[in-house]
């Protein structure tokens, strides 16, 4: 019976001793994975549709993962002012997968109304692009776990695609 006891007593540090191992190698590697804000620019904003009550556009955001993993997105929202007037809101609840150390371009529909069209309209006829505000929240998903990022910028972007 000292036998059988001696025995068992050897068979329990080397799996005691792996489970360590695993525990610090682990925590290691979780150390060296941090996890940087990606940027978001607003590339183009793309005119689909034009009515009597306003139209249709598609926002063109590129999405920048500054990190060495793979981010996917659950949700992307995004608020856009054009010529410091509030144009309007767009949301896409698709996964999209940022690619480590990469751009990502972003396609967002998005509908507004004639309200507050007239500055970028102005702005549009004089020099082909407009100044933007784009405050945007992803929903990210990484090995980490899963956060929203909220992220702020401006700019000046050209009109791609204009109705014949």
């Amino acid at each position: 019976m000292s036998r059988t006891t001696y025995r068992r007593r050897l068979r329990l540090p080397p799996v005691l001793a792996l489970s360590v191992a695993v525990f610090v190698a682990s925590c290691a590697t979780l150390r060296h994975l941090h996890f940087e804000r990606p940027t978001v620019d607003l590339e183009a904003l793309e005119l689909v549709d034009l009515d009597l009550s306003g139209g249709s556009l598609i926002l063109q955001l590129d999405v920048y993962n500054p990190n060495d993993y793979e981010i996917r997105t659950t949700r992307v929202e995004a608020e856009l002012e054009l010529e410091d007037t509030h144009f309007g809101n767009a949301v896409l609840e698709e996964n999209v997968s940022l690619v480590p150390a990469s751009h990502t371009l972003v396609a967002i529909p998005a509908e507004f109304t004639w309200e507050g069209v007239g500055a970028g309209a102005r702005a549009l006829l004089g020099r082909g692009a407009v100044r933007y505000e784009l405050e945007t929240r992803l929903r990210i998903e990484t090995s980490l776990g899963g956060r929203t990022v909220s992220l702020h910028n401006r700019g000046e972007v050209p009109i791609k695609a204009l109705l014949p």
